[in-house]
Formats: C-alpha cells, sequence, structure tokens
C-alpha cells in the first residue's frame, strides 16, 4: 500500500469515529431534552379564573372568555358569579378577608381607597402608564392610576345625560332640548303644570330633593363640580367643598351656590319651583309621562323602555354652567385583581395535576388574570402579546375582533375607550354618555356609601327648613372629613 492510500484509510477512520460521535451525541441529548432533564422554554400550565361583578349576565362573559381561550392555551375555566348590586361590596370584603374571593373583580371607581390593601396592581410589562393613559378617558386615570401603579381596567364608563319626554317638550314649542341650566330653568317655567290645591300635576324636571330622585347625591356633585368645587383637600384628609374659592379675583362660595341651585327645584316660592318628596320616585314618573325632564345614567334607559315602550323620550347632553368649561360626573366600575388566594386541598390537587406549585401558582395567577383583563378592555390593535406566568416569554397573537367593542355592543353602555368613543359620539342614544365620559369628573371618597347618606341628608334638611344651605353644608363637610380621618 503506497503512502496516499494509507493516509486516506486513515482519515476515512477518523472521519466514521467522529461521525459515530455526532450521533450518538444527537441521541443522548434529545433523550435529556424530552425526558425533562433540560428545562422547557416555556413549561405548560392551566390555571383556572373566578369572575365576580354586577348587572352583566354570565354569557356576555362567556363568548369573551371562549374567544380569549383560542389563545392562550394555559387558561382552563373562566367562571363569573353575578351578584345583585346591595349585598356585592360585603359579600366581597367577607370573602377576600377569608382568602376565598375571586380572581378578578368588580370594583366601583369610588371604592379604591378602601380595596387597595385587597388589590394587586398591574405589571408595568403586562400594562404600562403611558398605554393606559392613552387608551382611557381622563377620570379613569385619576380613579385608577395612583403613584404610577394601575389598578383597574373598566369596560365602560357612565356619565350623566338630560332624559325628555319629546312630546311634552313639543306641546310647549320647545324645539331643542336645554344646553345651559339657563335654558333648562326658562324650559321648567313653561312645563310645570300646579292645580288649585297646589298640587303639581306635571314636573318640568325630577330635581331638588334626595329621596324620591334616582342618583340625586351625584346630580349635586355635578352641580359641584360645574361650579369649580375642590371637594377635597390635594392631601385627601379633608372635605372642602364647603370653602370658598377663588374666580376672577373674588371669593365664591361655590358649594353653597350648587346646593342653592339644586334644592330650589323643591322650594314653593321659587320661579322654578317643579318637585317636591311628595311626587313619584323620578324613574317611574318620568315613564308614567307626568315628568317631562331628568338626569341619570345611560342604564335607565331600558329600565323606561321597558316600563313604557310607547313613551316618546330622547337623551341629550346634560346642561352645562358654562359652555367654555363642561363638566360630567362619573359613575363606572373597573375590573381588579385579588392580592391573596387560600386554596382548598382539591384546589392545591387540580394545580398540581395542571402543571402548577403552590410556590408559583399565586404568581402565575396574577399575570393571567391581568393579561385576561387587558385582552378585555385595552385596545391591542387586534394583536395580543401573551406571557408565560413561569417563564415571562411572550408571545403574540392575531384576533380577529376587539373583545371591548364586542362586550359594548353586547350590553349597549357607552366607551371608557378614546377609540371608542369616537365611534359612539354620534349615536342616538350613547353619544349624549360617551361624550360626557370625557368631560366627566370624580372625587376620592373615603366610604362611598356614608358620604351618598350624608350628602342625601344635606338635601333634605335644606328642605325641611331645618338648617341654611350654609349650615347644612358646613355640617356635611364636617362629617365627611371625619370619615376620611378613620
Amino acid at each position: 500500500m503506497n503512502c496516499q492510500s494509507k493516509i486516506f484509510q486513515k482519515l476515512k477512520f477518523i472521519s466514521l469515529r467522529y461521525l459515530k460521535f455526532f450521533v450518538a451525541f444527537v441521541f443522548i441529548s434529545s433523550l435529556f431534552l424530552f425526558s425533562g432533564c433540560f428545562k422547557e422554554e416555556n413549561p405548560q400550565y392551566k390555571v383556572d379564573l373566578e369572575v365576580w361583578g354586577v348587572f352583566d349576565n354570565s354569557d356576555v362573559l362567556d363568548k369573551l372568555a371562549s374567544e380569549y381561550k383560542k389563545i392562550n392555551p394555559h387558561i382552563g375555566e373562566i367562571k363569573y358569579r353575578k351578584f345583585t348590586v346591595d349585598s356585592y361590596k360585603k359579600d366581597l370584603i367577607n370573602a377576600l378577608a377569608s382568602g376565598q374571593g375571586p380572581d378578578i373583580f368588580l370594583i366601583h371607581n369610588t371604592w379604591l381607597p378602601s380595596f387597595q390593601d385587597k388589590v394587586e396592581p398591574f405589571s408595568d410589562v403586562i400594562l404600562g402608564e403611558k398605554q393606559f393613559r392613552d387608551n382611557f378617558v381622563d377620570v379613569v386615570v385619576t380613579d385608577f392610576l395612583l403613584d404610577g401603579k394601575i389598578y383597574a381596567v373598566p369596560l365602560s364608563v357612565d356619565s350623566l345625560a338630560l332624559y325628555y319626554n319629546k312630546d311634552l317638550l313639543n306641546s310647549q314649542g320647545i324645539t331643542t332640548p336645554p344646553k345651559t341650566w339657563e335654558e333648562f330653568n326658562n324650559d321648567i317655567r313653561k312645563l310645570v303644570r300646579i292645580d288649585q290645591f297646589d298640587n303639581i300635576t306635571q314636573a318640568g324636571a325630577a330635581l331638588g330633593t334626595s329621596y324620591n330622585i334616582n342618583r340625586s347625591t351625584d346630580v349635586l356633585g355635578l352641580l359641584m363640580f360645574q361650579n369649580g368645587v375642590n371637594m377635597v383637600d390635594a392631601e385627601k384628609t379633608g372635605a372642602t367643598f364647603d370653602k370658598t374659592i377663588n374666580m376672577g379675583g373674588n371669593s365664591v362660595r361655590a358649594g353653597e351656590n350648587a346646593l342653592e341651585f339644586y334644592s330650589q327645584f323643591a322650594r314653593k316660592n321659587s320661579s322654578v319651583y317643579t318637585w317636591n318628596p311628595r311626587m313619584h320616585y323620578s324613574i317611574d314618573s318620568f315613564y308614567e309621562g307626568t315628568t317631562a325632564m331628568m338626569i341619570n345614567y345611560s342604564w335607565h334607559y331600558s329600565t323606561i323602555k321597558n316600563k313604557n315602550s310607547k313613551l316618546n323620550f330622547a337623551i341629550a347632553q346634560v346642561p352645562q354652567l358654562n359652555l367654555e368649561n363642561p363638566s360630567n360626573y362619573a359613575n363606572y366600575w373597573g375590573l381588579t385583581v385579588s392580592k391573596n388566594k387560600i386554596l382548598s386541598q382539591a384546589q392545591k390537587k387540580k394545580n398540581q395535576e395542571n402543571g402548577l406549585t403552590e410556590a408559583n401558582y399565586n404568581q402565575v395567577r396574577m399575570v393571567e388574570s391581568w393579561q385576561f383583563i387587558k385582552y378585555l378592555g385595552v385596545n391591542s390593535n387586534k394583536n395580543v402579546t401573551l406571557f408565560n406566568g413561569i417563564t415571562g416569554n411572550s408571545q403574540t397573537f392575531s384576533i380577529q375582533d376587539d373583545p371591548t367593542e364586542m362586550y359594548l355592543q353586547e350590553t349597549a353602555k357607552p366607551a371608557a375607550r378614546r377609540d371608542l368613543i369616537e365611534k359612539q359620539k354620534n349615536d342616538p342614544i350613547l353619544g349624549p354618555f360617551a361624550y360626557g365620559n370625557l368631560i366627566a369628573k370624580s372625587w376620592y371618597q373615603k366610604d362611598p356609601e356614608t358620604t351618598e347618606q350624608i350628602l342625601a341628608e344635606t338635601i333634605d334638611s335644606v328642605n325641611l327648613g331645618e338648617k341654611t344651605v350654609y349650615e347644612a353644608l358646613r355640617l356635611a363637610a364636617s362629617r365627611v372629613s371625619q370619615l376620611m380621618k378613620k
């Protein structure tokens, strides 16, 4: 054998040796990979979510959850429980205190002060401040963004609008609903009917009292905002709605002006006397056709339609004190995530079967809860980015429909998102409320239920002549300030 042949044979031997080594390496590596000895890039798991809320029926959420599960393989069951608004807050607080509460739940826009220690704010990675501000109307940012942390996301925001009986306005030659309170007062004088026994047989508007007017304290709050009242101090330690404010170099008792204006509609010696405590409840009186106008939220449109389908009525923007500086009053709910959850033994066993441990369960639960809320409420431009709750790795999915828009169409509610308000603003029903959301305000309430009761009693004490407007407002501010110190 010559020299060249010997070299060739040696190279061939070496090549075969390395080829066998390479094949063996690939085979052994694959065994490690499929046996789990190497950490998987995205470990598989499934987590169940429980959602609590009010008003909406389960079929609305079920449709959205079904679509969501198509793109998120880590979601097991999404269960929704609907509560009555009267018992909801108490049931929720008790459940959260025991660790048996929901993963996701609705809070009213005034509830965050009393729920802040019970909820977990969004991770900045999932939803950042800029995206939040860009998506939602200003009042949502005021209510749910605190110290740079996002605590809740609404699917809808509601604000006040003017319901008016077209037939009653037509009969008096009133061609358009009032845009200002001055026009409103002029229309009241034309519309009110009082018989020889001083009974109001037709009310120009449901306004002036507390207990027989739906959301009377919200209407008073609206007037406070329109008068430029600061409801609480900057430190949120006391109520200031009884204080004077500086307007154009003059000291103005703005809070008193608002209460005086509101209560005049129930004062017999007023030129716009049109309501009293003996009248039917405002919503009933309106759908019965004996009240020409009322101020209320969008959810009562269906109430009136269901009660009297033949009533010829429409909705307009709420009257303003100053058309150049308009204000409205917000009343809405946002979805948030519970901080902790205690599992039963059966739930722990199910979690283990679904790839979750006690160590990572709460983290995964919160990540998946945030992601579901973001999917429901935030504009994704139909490209949803989802994160693995264990590794943090992300993947982007395309969706056909906007979940928020689907929700609003199903529920006939006004939008919280700016881009969807643009689509609703010309709607004859939702348009006034959608526009109102852009200028709506809210205020810090440590105990909203007691605060509402205090303001209702304030209105009532003025109606009954027990206190002057000045006395009633000072007492109310003192009582609300005491609540804020608790």
